[in-house]
């Protein structure tokens, strides 16, 4: 393929992932607004006008999963997640279990326009500010209220930071 070919290809496919994070955002009557970075490297809050970069991460439950949203630099409890889920195990699928579940790479995972809408798990600390979590593709992150984006897909909004204190 061409390097122009090459180029448009990609481009389309940038297009065709925001364009469907944008419709089901639409869909579900959740604002959002999209931001595309410059540069490279690991993202910062700066880069996207300071709002709190969003790590999704899908988790496998069985024979499903769910989305963990949780401050990009934060560890979450898997005590308190499989708590919240009423399971004893959880696991992380690799990268192509990953990509069959949400029809989305590493990466660039997010609950907008996922192929399959999973239960969403919001961690608490997010709430009532704009979060920017992935659009889908790397470089381009989607800016949306937290309280709405957890009314708009029915999220859980659930304490997951840090171990629970031993009793």
């Amino acid at each position: 393929m061409a390097a122009t070919e090459a180029q448009t290809s990609a481009g389309s496919a940038v297009h065709d992932t925001v364009a469907r994070a944008a419709a089901d955002a639409e869909a579900r009557g959740l604002a959002v607004e999209f931001i595309e970075r410059e540069g490279t490297g690991r993202p910062t809050a700066a880069d996207f006008g300071g709002a709190p970069i969003v790590k999704s991460i899908v988790v496998q439950r069985g024979d499903s999963f769910v989305f963990v949203l949780t401050p990009l630099d934060a560890q979450f409890s898997w005590v308190k997640l499989r708590t919240h889920l009423g399971v004893n195990r959880l696991s992380l699928p690799d990268a192509d279990a990953a990509f069959d579940a949400t029809g989305y790479r590493r990466g660039t995972i997010t609950p907008l326009g996922a192929s399959t809408a999973w239960p969403v798990i919001l961690d608490a600390s997010l709430t009532g500010q704009a979060i920017l979590v992935g659009a889908g593709s790397h470089g381009i992150g989607a800016r949306v209220d937290a309280d709405d984006l957890v009314r708009a897909y029915g999220a859980d909004v659930v304490d997951l930071s840090g171990e629970p204190a031993a009793h």
